[in-house]
């Protein structure tokens, strides 16, 4: 008796939609997110697959590292939620989406928020910049390895213990 094919993985990014049809355009068809929301989550499925590749691709010239380190083979990535999208549209220029994510480290659990902004040029959005946790005012911008005390995850930008 033949058994039915099971069905597409979901996205990491944690839409409904299977993973070629979601952000797996973007890591590995090719195609260009027409959105900032689609953008950054593109950006968390590349963190969760290890695409440095993507990483960079995608991050703004301006502000892009020269390089970027691997966070290793120890980060499990537990879940993607977006808190707010302000504007990043296929008619602007710049947007910002406030997310935070969960992941785990020689079984500890962190989370990492961030308010990210972006900026389309030429018809394609960039990661440009982060600014601190969500709903906490006057947060210093941090640099790209994060304070001293906590894991250093690539191009993510700051992390607070849950």
């Amino acid at each position: 008796m033949r058994r039915p094919n099971p069905p597409p993985a979901r996205c990491p990014c944690g839409r409904a939609a299977p993973y070629a049809d979601c952000c797996g355009r973007f890591l590995d068809g090719g195609e260009c997110p027409d959105t900032a929301e689609a953008l950054m989550r593109s950006r968390y499925v590349a963190q969760v697959r290890d695409r440095m590749d993507h990483l960079h691709r995608t991050w703004h010239p301006s502000t892009r590292p020269a390089s970027l380190d691997r966070a290793g083979g120890s980060v499990r990535w537990l879940g993607l939620n977006v808190l707010r999208v302000e504007a990043g549209g296929t008619g602007d220029a710049r947007g910002t989406v406030v997310f935070v994510a969960r992941y785990k480290i020689g079984g500890r659990a962190y989370r990492l928020g961030e308010s990210s902004g972006f900026v389309r040029e030429d018809g394609r959005w960039f990661y440009l910049d982060a600014a601190g946790p969500p709903g906490r005012k006057n947060q210093p911008r941090l640099s790209p390895a994060g304070p001293a005390n906590t894991p250093k995850l690539s191009s993510l930008n700051w992390r607070f213990r849950p």
